[in-house]
């Protein structure tokens, strides 16, 4: 880790801040769905970033990867509202989640998911086993009655990478990996009242590149080289419509880049009991000397 990516994976950490502060102040009753995205969206190019992914707005007993289908919209009202908002700065990434309960029935859950996430931040540090997060994450939640989600886990982060080495999971998963210097990483505690599993569900609107192919229509290779803008960070159908290419276009495109194995889809996330989801993260840097910085916190 040089100094320079330690600096831009601080700064890209302080505006995810700034946006999930901002975007979390946009969720009421009321409030569009598309509308909140469009202005955070928009507060991270002010802000001078780029989403290190789709910002994403979960309900309920969606877990995560939710965007309603192009040309439909949500207005919120009584949904348990997982926000989850990921920036980019010259390749290096701050990836940060808040909850909202505007039923006024959940806070509980949200409760343990905050405490969880900040248990796990105090024991950061160099040639902590992996595992040991994991345990602190699964005992703080069940200290409030809850279950962390089991088959979800926070993630490495590299350049301009969102999900990389080291699995940081959410219960005691047995590993053998430890905490080294200059680790980037988001920790990601999910709790929920149901069976603290999920599964994938529905047709996906977010997607990201594999690898490099040929195609056979036009559809296709318009929209390749859209993606390829991205940099390998994931992007939305949403990201794809243009003067070039209609609703129809593109999902004829994405179909055929899906099955070539060029791009991979991810599905909504939805927990296996219906049970109601939480989720609170930060993203952590260990600097070649061992210091620990929460650079979203």
């Amino acid at each position: 880790m040089n100094e320079q990516y330690k600096k831009d994976f601080i700064h890209a950490g302080s505006i995810a801040r700034k946006t999930r502060a901002f975007g979390k102040s946009l969720i009421r009753p009321g409030a569009s769905y598309n509308a909140v995205i469009d202005q955070i969206n928009a507060k991270i190019k002010e802000l001078g970033a780029i989403p290190a992914f789709p910002p994403q707005i979960a309900l309920d007993n969606v877990a995560a990867h939710y965007l309603p289908h192009p040309g439909t919209d949500i207005t919120f009202s009584r949904e348990l509202v997982k926000l989850d908002v990921g920036i980019c700065c010259n390749g290096a990434i701050g990836d940060c989640a808040v909850t909202i309960d505007l039923s006024g029935k959940h806070q509980s859950l949200i409760d343990a998911a905050e405490a969880a996430l900040l248990n796990a931040e105090r024991s950061i540090k160099v040639g902590l086993p992996i595992r040991e997060i994991g345990a602190i994450i699964e005992s703080t939640i069940a200290s409030f009655g809850l279950k962390p989600v089991r088959n979800l886990c926070g993630h490495g982060l590299g350049r301009y990478k969102i999900h990389t080495a080291p699995s940081i999971p959410n219960c005691d998963d047995r590993s053998s990996s430890v905490i080294k210097p200059g680790m980037t990483f988001a920790i990601e505690p999910f709790v929920t009242n149901g069976k603290g599993l999920i599964y994938e569900s529905g047709n996906p609107m977010i997607f990201s590149f594999l690898k490099e192919g040929p195609v056979q229509n036009k559809y296709a290779g318009l929209a390749l080289k859209k993606i390829h803008a991205f940099k390998g960070l994931p992007f939305s159908m949403h990201d794809l419509l243009s003067d070039e290419l209609s609703l129809i276009e593109v999902k004829l495109a994405l179909s055929e880049l899906t099955t070539l194995g060029i791009i991979a889809g991810y599905p909504p996330l939805i927990e296996e009991g219906r049970g109601m989801v939480a989720q609170a993260e930060n993203s952590v840097l260990v600097d070649k000397s061992g210091q620990v910085f929460i650079t979203t916190r």
